[in-house]
């Protein structure tokens, strides 16, 4: 160095730690052995987009009216259950990979899964614990207004799943006949489980829908959540699309009855072919009045019925009361191109 440099440069090496045993760590090692920095692999391929976390899904606009329409249901049914005053308002509606929403699922706290009739699959039900010993506390007459005592480290007694369990079947029950303008269908609660490993009703990466719920009652309570994969809804995933329905979701037997009143009046040209012959042009130049083309077609053989150049039928032509008529054959859509 200089006295006329400004500055001093200095070279600095990563610190490093030296054992007794001569072995030496230097900065990435510790980085490594603590988890800091730590080198992540990269996912390529098929591997990262299934196990990406990133979710892109479609957004169900009807799933939102179900949901809203259970809110008041519910309520009502659980005033009826427990004599208190029941406030249920939907927290939200996302869309998680399966695994993942067992992951966060806070413990204890138990999981219904259920079974959908009508779409040959399954679903799950999930309460966590506040509002498990809520519903405790109010069906066995607990006082009002005050918070449920949470006793740790033990599992739910057979008596507590018994009366969770009702409150999961009015729940079911009531989000059933709120699919009704949808779909008519039918949910059996199968099994209550506490071990989340033991209620895997799909892979962990797949996509499904959830819908969380809050339940108030007099200062205590707290959510539930329904899960539905995208596999279990796939059969009304079209009708979960659509965003404007009016005062009926699903069919509108007007347009039906309309449809089938215009094709009752839609005409409809129908060709029958006498015959084919192929010829030459020279022939076919030379043709004169009078003159008689053989088809080699029988008078009781089926002729080819078409409509617009394509064939519909087979019929045999006669006469009617003076007019030229064709009978169709019982056979007509025999060997017809598909």
């Amino acid at each position: 160095m200089s006295a006329d440099d400004d500055f001093m440069d200095f070279d600095v090496a990563a610190p490093s730690i030296t054992l007794g045993d001569g072995d030496e760590f230097d900065q990435a090692s510790i980085d490594a052995m603590f988890g800091g920095n730590a080198p992540v692999a990269k996912k390529s391929g098929l591997k990262a987009v299934i196990e990406s976390r990133v979710i892109s899904h479609e957004r169900l606009p009807m799933l939102e009216v179900v949901c809203e329409h259970m809110v008041r249901s519910f309520a009502t049914s659980m005033r009826n259950l427990t004599s208190d005053a029941i406030d249920v308002s939907l927290d939200e509606i996302t869309s998680i990979r399966f695994g993942e929403f067992m992951g966060r699922l806070a413990l204890p706290a138990m999981i219904g899964v259920f079974n959908v009739v009508e779409w040959d699959n399954y679903g799950v039900i999930t309460v966590e614990s506040s509002l498990i010993y809520a519903v405790v506390d109010a069906l066995l007459g607990g006082r009002r207004g005050g918070g449920p005592t949470r006793i740790e480290g033990r599992a739910f007694t057979t008596i507590e799943t018994t009366l969770v369990s009702k409150m999961l079947e009015l729940a079911l029950t009531d989000f059933a006949a709120a699919f009704e303008p949808i779909d008519q269908i039918a949910i059996a609660l199968e099994r209550v489980e506490t071990n989340p490993r033991f209620a895997a009703i799909a892979g962990p990466t797949n996509i499904a829908a959830v819908a969380t719920f809050r339940v108030d009652m007099e200062g205590r309570g707290g959510k539930f959540s329904i899960l539905l994969p995208y596999a279990t809804i796939e059969p009304v995933r079209e009708k979960l699309l659509q965003r404007f329905m009016g005062q009926k979701v699903g069919r509108g037997n007007i347009w039906e009855e309309h449809m089938a009143t215009e094709l009752l009046k839609t005409e409809v040209s129908v060709d029958v072919v006498l015959g084919e012959k192929v010829m030459r042009l020279e022939d076919v130049r030379s043709f004169a009045v009078g003159q008689t083309i053989a088809l080699n077609t029988a008078p009781d053989d089926a002729l080819e019925i078409q409509s617009g150049g394509v064939q519909m039928g087979r019929g045999q032509i006669g006469q009617r009361r003076n007019n030229v008529a064709v009978r169709l054959l019982a056979d007509m859509f025999k060997d017809l191109p598909q």
